[in-house]
């Protein structure tokens, strides 16, 4: 049976639909912005986000079922992770189509950073500019297994909760650009608070690896600095 171009359109709109249903809700989008950053269990995600077990495995199961996600099942646990680098890419223009529109999520965000005294930040452009003429060390702030899962080449791993023991490891001499998950994660933020109390030129990176991957440039995966 022949289908006509109408049904063609309505279908394929019905099953488009289906991703629009599943990024309906704040839980499943953060979700994903977590899961942008490496594969995780169901256990780490409920840690955490917040919420029970039973209901992130809800929500995993409606971003699965739009095939956002993948899972694999490993003994008694299961490993989410992103399905495709295009859902990166999703997850970063869904922030920034929402930065740019909503007024209110600017807001909300330039108040949260006045009170940290953390406006200035550096833009992905010259970010770039500086980073190939050797100008800053580029400093990855999140765990270890979300550097090792994909970060930006260059990129130094030094975890949050091991930046106090390891400060002394990095140079003077340049200014330092912290970054973390992305526009919503406060990790560069404590970062850059504490290497400016210990002396050093920092600044922020608001964006993350999902952004970076989305603005067409390649991310490393299994090393480790």
């Amino acid at each position: 049976m022949k289908i006509s171009a109408r049904q063609l359109k309505r279908k394929t709109y019905e099953l488009l639909a289906v991703i629009g249903k599943a990024l309906s809700s704040p839980v499943r989008l953060e979700l994903l912005d977590v899961l942008c950053q490496g594969p995780r269990t169901v256990e780490s995600l409920s840690d955490e986000i917040g919420q029970s077990i039973a209901n992130t495995s809800q929500h995993l199961q409606a971003l699965r079922s739009a095939k956002l996600i993948d899972a694999e099942r490993n003994g008694i646990f299961i490993t989410y992770s992103i399905a495709d680098p295009q859902v990166l890419v999703l997850a970063s223009s869904f922030h920034r189509i929402g930065n740019s529109r909503l007024p209110e999520i600017q807001a909300l965000i330039r108040a949260f950073l006045a009170e940290r005294h953390l406006l200035e930040e550096v833009n992905y452009k010259t970010l770039v500019q500086r980073i190939r003429r050797r100008e800053v060390t580029l400093l990855d702030v999140r765990p270890t297994q979300e550097y090792g899962a994909g970060h930006i080449p260059g990129a130094i791993s030094i975890p949050l909760d091991e930046l106090r023991r390891r400060i002394s490891n990095l140079p003077k001499n340049r200014e330092i650009v912290a970054y973390c998950r992305g526009p919503l994660c406060v990790m560069s933020i404590e970062a850059v608070n504490l290497l400016r109390k210990r002396g050093f030129r920092a600044i922020r990176w608001g964006e993350g690896v999902a952004d970076w991957l989305a603005r067409g440039f390649p991310l490393n995966r299994g090393e480790t600095a």
